[in-house]
């Protein structure tokens, strides 16, 4: 009995370690499914509302304009309001990004070291606004699951600056796009929440709308995604440096 109690005590240890891997084999293959979701179609532009929202319950809308094109190009450009107009964000391969500000007439770099800093007052980043799948930029952990979601640890790779030490992605089990996403800044704080409501056009999973609440502001963020066309051909030009004072 003594001899048969410890084989049951061994098998449970050989299950237990020959577990770890296939969890985290299984992690990354959610994570790259999302990344495919994400990233189908070729291209794709809308036109967006962002809603701002201040602890008080006070509202100021503004409008943009987006496109992107594969899985590291985007642009971002507000067209209301007046004030705001012009101002455009532009994410290219390698972590590359320009922020474009009609008032100083020129574009500049955005140094990887001020990536967490808030795009243009809203709750989103320009980390967040960045076109990079999230399997080049993240290591991923099975955490738990639902009857509807895989929930992942995300952690970011160690070559790579990020503002999050962690993101907690909650992934959709049958079609791969992300419900939620809970980030987590450097001190191991909740820092953000995103919720995500996504469309369908043919074949294609689309984001129609992204509620970013700041847990530290108290503050949020919501963008609606309008008038979405995809696989238009949308050609690299649009995405350069000379395109992003073009308004």
């Amino acid at each position: 009995m003594k001899t048969l109690v410890i084989s049951f005590l061994w098998m449970g240890l050989l299950l237990g370690v020959s577990q770890g891997p296939l969890l985290s084999q299984d992690a990354a293959e959610i994570l790259h499914k999302m990344d495919e979701v994400l990233f189908a179609p070729d291209d794709q532009q809308s036109e967006v509302r962002m809603i701002l929202t201040d602890r008080g319950g006070n509202e100021r809308v503004r409008e943009a304009s987006v496109w992107q094109k594969g899985a590291d190009m985007r642009l971002f450009r507000f067209t209301s309001p007046a004030a705001e107009a012009g101002i455009a964000f532009l994410s290219l391969p390698d972590e590359v990004m320009y922020l474009y500000m009609p008032a100083y007439g020129r574009e500049r770099r955005i140094a990887s070291h001020v990536k967490n800093q808030s795009f243009a007052g809203t709750d989103f980043s320009y980390e967040d606004l960045e076109a990079e799948r999230y399997t080049e930029r993240f290591s991923a952990k099975l955490k738990d699951q639902a009857t509807d979601r895989w929930i992942l640890e995300l952690t970011p790779l160690p070559h790579l600056r990020s503002d999050y030490s962690k993101i907690i992605a909650h992934v959709h089990k049958e079609n791969h796009y992300p419900i939620k996403m809970e980030s987590y800044d450097r001190g191991g704080q909740l820092y953000k929440v995103a919720e995500y409501t996504f469309g369908r056009q043919g074949d294609y999973w689309f984001t129609e709308e992204i509620m970013m609440t700041n847990k530290r502001r108290n503050h949020s963020t919501r963008m609606v995604f309008e008038k979405v066309i995809l696989n238009s051909g949308i050609g690299d030009e649009v995405f350069t440096v000379r395109n992003l004072g073009r308004f």
